[in-house]
């Protein structure tokens, strides 16, 4: 089968898989256990860990011997727009602060995306993921000239490499109305048969009447706003001046945090009676650590937060271990951060997509670490391990749904090697628009 001119190899396809003598850790508890797995194939499916190992049968069998199992990891907020980036030419205007960035990068970027490019940018975004460990995905995208489609696009792409989303298109009013009604239809065609959020830009690009008929959307499907919160101070400026309140504010009384699927990105600039009533509501927080550093935008602190604080990388790569090292270290000098803390923020996209009802981060979905510390891992230290030991490199297996999609280290659904060719031909042909 060829989709876009990359030929895709299907693979044989597992209806159980047995993990034998592993050292499962459980991602609730920490707690340790030597034991056999069976895993069940399904969106929803379980596992089991058999008392007799020589009564089961399953359709492949890993020995697991010295490595260590647990669930495999979600991200929070990504961005797959951004996935053919690396290495573009430099814009004709440098940035001088975060607006300029946005206007002169990321807005002249996602303009200048087609169907074949958003293909590319999610077919090798899945595939990062699935080698770093993530198999469910929580992604904010935008493509201003290919809005139509655009949601399905990304959803078959990661579908064929076999990792599970959570979608939306970021609506706004900055390329005009029109745009913003196509974001608008393109959200509701895609949620009529598919789970995924209401996606926003951001307060200062979406007026008063395109924030409520997202809302309105919000509450027919029973979803919630992906949108990101004061990212920069121009963000709150805009607000304050154009509604005489803060961006929180402002969202609280439109009713996008009434919802405990709404994710509010990055939040940094906010004020005390915001967090109260970030904290008071059961929406969530993205924390996106590296993207903060990158733009310079400020630096990420939970105080008067609550707890439902979860990870992301922004777009700018897929390893959720690496996303929690960093707020780790970065947050000792301006949040208040500790091993467990870190760890709880990690876990936790699988609290929110649990609490949701979101399908595709069932119990089923494993990594497999082939961890060479020269030190011993066990639950009284497991989470020093996670920061200053445990890396991307380690993951050998792992299973989404209960299919190894990646069995030691190498994409099993796909082939890489045609869909990073087809990478490298749509992003010139991405740079050379730009």
């Amino acid at each position: 089968m060829r989709y876009f001119g990359v030929e895709f190899v299907q693979k044989l396809i597992f209806m159980s898989i047995l993990l034998k003598n592993t050292i499962y850790i459980d991602w609730k508890t920490h707690k340790f256990s030597d034991c056999d797995i069976l895993v069940k194939e399904g969106i929803d499916g379980e596992i089991v860990f058999p008392e007799n190992v020589n009564d089961v049968k399953a359709d492949k069998i890993l020995d697991c011997k010295g490595k260590f199992v647990t669930k495999s990891f979600a991200l929070g907020h990504h961005h797959i727009y951004s996935a053919l980036s690396r290495g573009m030419p430099a814009p004709a205007k440098t940035p001088l602060n975060f607006y300029e960035i946005l206007k002169y990068i990321w807005w002249n970027l996602d303009k200048a995306l087609d169907k074949k490019m958003i293909e590319a940018s999610a077919l090798s975004t899945a595939i990062s993921c699935a080698k770093s460990g993530s198999t469910f995905v929580i992604d904010h995208h935008a493509s201003p000239n290919f809005i139509e489609g655009s949601l399905d696009t990304i959803a078959m792409a990661f579908d064929k490499v076999g990792v599970n989303h959570l979608l939306c298109y970021e609506i706004t009013d900055r390329d005009g109305l029109d745009k913003a009604q196509q974001g608008l239809a393109e959200t509701e065609n895609y949620l009529k048969k598919n789970q995924g959020l209401i996606g926003l830009h951001a307060s200062f690009t979406v007026g008063d009447d395109t924030m409520e008929r997202a809302v309105d959307l919000m509450n027919k499907y029973n979803s919630g706003i992906h949108i990101h919160v004061a990212e920069d101070l121009y963000d709150q400026q805009d607000s304050i001046d154009k509604y005489q309140k803060r961006v929180v504010e402002r969202l609280n009384d439109f009713g996008v945090l009434d919802s405990s699927k709404t994710i509010l990105g990055h939040c940094l600039h906010i004020d005390e009676n915001e967090r109260k009533l970030i904290a008071d509501s059961p929406a969530f927080v993205v924390q996106n650590t590296e993207s903060n550093l990158n733009n310079n935008v400020g630096y990420f602190d939970s105080g008067g937060l609550g707890d439902n604080i979860i990870l992301g990388t922004d777009g700018m790569h897929s390893d959720m271990i690496r996303s929690a090292q960093n707020a780790f270290f970065v947050g000792q000098g301006f949040d208040k951060i500790d091993f467990p803390t870190a760890y709880n923020r990690f876990v936790n996209v699988h609290n929110y997509a649990e609490i949701n009802g979101f399908e595709g981060d069932a119990e089923n979905n494993l990594v497999v670490l082939d961890y060479d510390s020269p030190t011993e891992m066990n639950e009284g230290n497991f989470l020093g391990h996670f920061i200053y030991g445990l890396s991307s490199k380690h993951i050998q297996h792992v299973i989404s749904n209960g299919k190894l999609i990646v069995e030691n280290r190498e994409i099993t659904t796909v082939d890489e090697e045609d869909i990073l060719e087809f990478s490298k031909e749509q992003g010139k042909r991405l740079w050379e628009k730009l």
